[in-house]
């Protein structure tokens, strides 16, 4: 069964084929599907000639501007189920997501009967390393408050690094997301979580990136902020009405 990583970039020529390479060596199962939204450093440029060096096994889509990672995760979601792809990855293209991890992922699904798993930094054994404590502030309190306001057990809700299994993307009605930023991340596995699909979480250690600049911004915060208050107003108001919770397919 093929897997598809899903690779967003904006300004990540330091990076790009570096990670790339280290993708292709963890096993003939990864694809790879670059999505630049016009980096103007020549990051697009990069991809296409990644796409000359692995046929088949390296895709591109080029947008023109600064579209978002939402849309770039979804974009790569539809690509994927459109060719049959089984297993979906989000990750960084910036190194902060080891490539190593990528077979645990799969094996996590495939024999502890997962259909999401997350690559977390606040289980045992995870962590963040070259991070400034005010990064790891805003992190794991961004985590604890979507966790505590929407009534799960998950330790890394804010995470970008993690897996889908094919079913969990049919079910999920992608049209209906409304996130753009970060708070994306919260709102895949939330609606999983209401889907009734089994959340799991590997341990992982989170680089500081590489090369290039941290995409991270007040804004992103608080857009993410807000739309875990929405989600929890939702909630409640489901439950007040007595709407029964969504099951699994």
């Amino acid at each position: 069964m093929q897997a598809l990583v899903i690779l967003p970039t904006y300004n990540e020529i330091g990076n790009l084929g570096p990670m790339v390479d280290a993708i292709v060596t963890q096993g003939s199962m990864f694809d790879i599907l670059i999505i630049d939204d016009g980096s103007p450093d020549g990051t697009g440029i990069l991809a296409g000639h990644l796409k000359e060096t692995y046929p088949g096994r390296v895709e591109v889509i080029h947008r023109q501007g600064k579209l978002g990672l939402a849309t770039a995760y979804l974009a790569g979601f539809r690509y994927g189920l459109t060719r049959g792809y089984e297993y979906f990855f989000e990750m960084d293209a910036d190194f902060s997501h080891n490539p190593e991890y990528l077979t645990e992922f799969i094996h996590t699904i495939q024999y502890q009967g997962a259909d999401v798993v997350l690559g977390s930094r606040y289980v045992s054994g995870g962590g963040a390393v070259r991070w400034p404590w005010y990064r790891k502030m805003i992190s794991r309190g961004g985590s604890l408050y979507a966790a505590k306001m929407l009534g799960v057990e998950v330790r890394d809700l804010t995470g970008g690094f993690k897996c889908f299994s094919r079913s969990v993307l049919e079910a999920i009605d992608l049209k209906s997301i409304v996130s753009t930023g970060y708070g994306f991340q919260i709102e895949m596995t939330y609606r999983a979580i209401e889907g009734g699909f089994k959340i799991a979480e590997i341990p992982i250690i989170f680089e500081e990136r590489r090369h290039g600049q941290s995409k991270m911004s007040p804004g992103i915060f608080l857009e993410a902020f807000w739309m875990v208050a929405k989600m929890r107003a939702e909630r409640v108001a489901k439950e007040a009405s007595g709407e029964p919770e969504r099951l699994r397919p």
